[in-house]
């Protein structure tokens, strides 16, 4: 009897343990490392470390992208180093940049060719390690799908290509119909500006002034605006955006209706060389999301591991409340 009644105390403390039990969860949000990769490895390996450190902490890590800077094999070996430090730890979710694809070292998205991004996160490895349900194209890490189980609520979670293409969009769109009752975070490179609004217009940050800008029908590319349009606004269940790639002050956040009168929160973080306020580039900031289901709120703070240092800046820490969770 003695015995049994100890089993039942810790088979009651494991459940309550669990992940999806808890009122709350956070995850890493990991802005370019582009310059960090090329000038500063010993940067982005700390904060590797530090998150692997931090295995129990947090639930994933999104990249927003552009994580190497000339997309070259030495680059790209440096970033397998990094992440295989987050292996059977902390899944990972990987937005590739325009800095991540191209027809050769230093050419920067003048075509889709992300050849060396799936040879060194290649497909079976990465699924394993990103809790992907779907990529597309298939055997591609290019776009991923990653379902959790978290504070009680079922959650999808994407992670896109720079300028995603029509078709890509509609593979999304797809999914989020097959799941109605799941939370929805979006992860892709380019999207907003540093003023709060989202990429539109005319300008050389777009993805259509890059070499794949020029493709046509599914294989056309949407900037922010036409993300907005064709993917976040018209469905119910996407609650966040988050994206890298402008510099600037390079961080932002937009609060906007979807079409079915609920709150999308997007945010831009990008921390990197030549980011207003970042001396000598090698600051290593990034972002610490908490989402409190129990609070209906969700907590941004922003934390270097290499300087040791949070940036409590009200652009850099701030919570949303009154969240639809």
């Amino acid at each position: 009897m003695f015995n049994r009644y100890y089993i039942l105390i810790f088979i009651l403390l494991q459940g309550c343990c669990n992940s999806s039990t808890l009122d709350s969860f956070e995850f890493v949000v990991l802005p370019d490392t582009q310059t960090y990769i090329e000038e500063f490895p010993e940067v982005f390996m700390k904060q590797m470390e530090w998150i692997s450190e931090n295995e129990n902490r947090f639930s994933f890590v999104l990249h927003e992208g552009d994580i190497t800077q000339n997309n070259s094999e030495e680059e790209w070996a440096f970033a397998r180093n990094g992440f295989a430090l987050l292996d059977g730890k902390v899944t990972y979710n990987l937005s590739l940049g325009n800095h991540d694809m191209g027809s050769e070292e230093g050419k920067f998205a003048d075509i889709r060719n992300t050849t060396l991004a799936n040879r060194f996160f290649n497909h079976a490895n990465y699924v394993k390690h990103s809790n992907s349900i779907a990529t597309f194209p298939k055997e591609s890490i290019d776009n991923n799908c990653s379902e959790y189980n978290l504070a009680g609520e079922k959650w999808l979670v994407f992670s896109l290509e720079f300028g995603p293409r029509n078709k890509t969009l509609d593979w999304v769109n797809q999914l989020i119909q097959k799941h109605p009752n799941h939370h929805v975070i979006i992860n892709t490179h380019s999207y907003m500006y540093e003023d709060n609004t989202l990429q539109d217009g005319d300008d050389w940050y777009l993805p259509q002034k890059y070499g794949i800008g020029k493709d046509e029908g599914e294989n056309a590319v949407n900037d922010g605006g036409g993300i907005w349009e064709k993917l976040i606004k018209k469905n119910e269940n996407i609650l966040m955006v988050f994206s890298g790639h402008i510099l600037g002050s390079g961080v932002g956040q937009l609060v906007a209706k979807n079409d079915y009168g609920n709150n999308v929160y997007q945010m831009l973080a990008n921390y990197q060389k030549n980011v207003t306020g970042v001396e000598k580039g090698d600051s290593g900031y990034l972002r610490i999301v908490k989402v409190d289901v129990m609070a209906k709120s969700i907590s941004v703070k922003t934390y270097s591991p290499w300087l040791d240092k949070f940036n409590t800046e009200p652009e850099h820490q701030f919570t949303f409340t009154n969240v639809k969770i």
